[in-house]
């Protein structure tokens, strides 16, 4: 095998855009670092952005986070989901879904996924049934949405919420819709690696004022709920200002500074990185061992990953495949892996959630790879990066067989 080296890095992001740069530096001037300390007659970063982001997303409330996965325990919280409760969740997703659901103290009972990547409907369904559950945590993992309206129309008939984990999936649509749209409420993360970065951060959005006054209390805003972006009005405030526990998992306003700009060219990122996404997959699929997931009409993707499955490796082919794409300067996750590895685990070793049987799942993961697309890659490093895996795929399947 004769490929170059792929010399660039696969954790670098792009800059933060200057005018969020410059927003921030305003904030240290200020030293008005916490969302409720603002001037009088002042609109803090945070408010602005819960309403920036409300209005982009077509929700009618949205409250910025100190993480996704506050996010989601505050969503589960505001819910009325807490010990020995059921929810279930997708077996392959990342560990603050599970990590979440256990944080509350409840119980995750996993679904098994289709070889698309997607929650295995069928799966959900005959789950529902056995355990009643007290809902559904849909992980939209690695940007793979499922039959939307079909997850939503189970949920409903069965009458459980349905909370949306969009982690991976800010900006993505199924039938036009936006993901975090179809159910009580969707969470998503501005941690680095996400469509939009702050380091650490997270967002829930609902149409449900009940709901999103509990989680607004519930994220730490004391009585000064007033002073929100995007918030239900005072009376829907009575009963939770009373009964919901602070968690202090609110954003402050040097990262709400360095968020909205990314927010107002989100939707040209979503092109770039799907411009990515597509060279990369066309020059997997010319490798007949390599098979990428099917992406459906109905979905609009946001291709900042990319992920694809080589059927029949061995967990020691597997390894090798990895290390020859690292020894050519391309970083590949391996979600077969016994132990967890950086962001990437199975759910065999998450401990803190009961062991339970998933075939159909197993068999996936045990080749399934995974792969960052950032923005400062062009195009054609995707095209390269494309030619390095299938040649390292394609040599390591041979040598499998013989």
């Amino acid at each position: 095998m004769t490929t170059a080296r792929f010399s660039k890095s696969f954790t670098q992001q792009e800059p933060i855009p200057e005018e969020g740069i410059a927003a921030a530096v305003e904030v240290m001037r200020s030293g008005r670092l916490h969302r409720y300390n603002v001037a009088p007659g002042e609109e803090a970063e945070v408010s602005a952005l819960e309403r920036e982001l409300a209005q982009w997303q077509g929700s009618a409330y949205a409250l910025a986070c100190s993480s996704g996965g506050a996010a989601l325990r505050i969503a589960m919280r505001a819910a009325g989901i807490g010990a020995g409760d059921v929810v279930l969740t997708n077996a392959f997703t990342l560990a603050p879904v599970p990590g979440a659901i256990v944080a509350v103290g409840a119980r995750a009972v996993l679904v098994e996924i289709t070889e698309d990547l997607r929650l295995d409907l069928d799966d959900l369904e005959a789950k529902i049934a056995v355990h009643q559950p007290k809902a559904v945590m849909a992980s939209h993992m690695r940007g793979h949405l499922c039959d939307m309206e079909r997850l939503s129309a189970i949920c409903d008939r069965a009458g459980v919420p349905l909370i949306e984990d969009c982690a991976h999936t800010m900006g993505a649509k199924w039938n036009g819709r936006r993901s975090g749209s179809f159910g009580l409420a969707g969470a998503f993360s501005s941690q680095t690696y996400k469509h939009l970065n702050s380091g650490e951060g997270g967002f829930l959005v609902s149409d449900d004022a009940d709901f999103m006054a509990r989680a607004i209390i519930l994220s730490g805003s004391y009585m000064l709920y007033g002073r929100h972006g995007a918030a239900p009005s005072e009376e829907h405030f009575r009963q939770a200002r009373l009964e919901m526990p602070n968690t202090s998992a609110r954003m402050d306003n040097l990262r709400a500074a360095l968020l909205r700009p990314q927010l107002a060219r989100i939707e040209d990122a979503i092109s770039r990185w799907n411009d990515r996404y597509r060279v990369t997959a066309s020059v997997l699929a010319t490798c007949p061992q390599i098979v990428l997931p099917r992406r459906p009409a109905q979905e609009d993707y946001v291709g900042s990953s990319i992920q694809f499955r080589l059927p029949g490796i061995s967990a020691q082919g597997a390894e090798a495949f990895i290390a020859r794409a690292a020894d050519l300067g391309v970083e590949l996750k391996w979600f077969g892996a016994g132990d967890p590895v950086g962001f990437t685990s199975a759910h065999s070793s998450w401990h803190y959630v009961a062991p339970q049987s998933l075939p159909r799942t197993d068999d996936i993961l045990a080749g399934l790879f995974d792969m960052r697309l950032p923005l400062t890659f062009t195009v054609e490093d995707c095209r390269q990066i494309g030619e390095i895996i299938s040649a390292c795929a394609a040599e390591q399947m041979a040598g499998d067989a013989s």
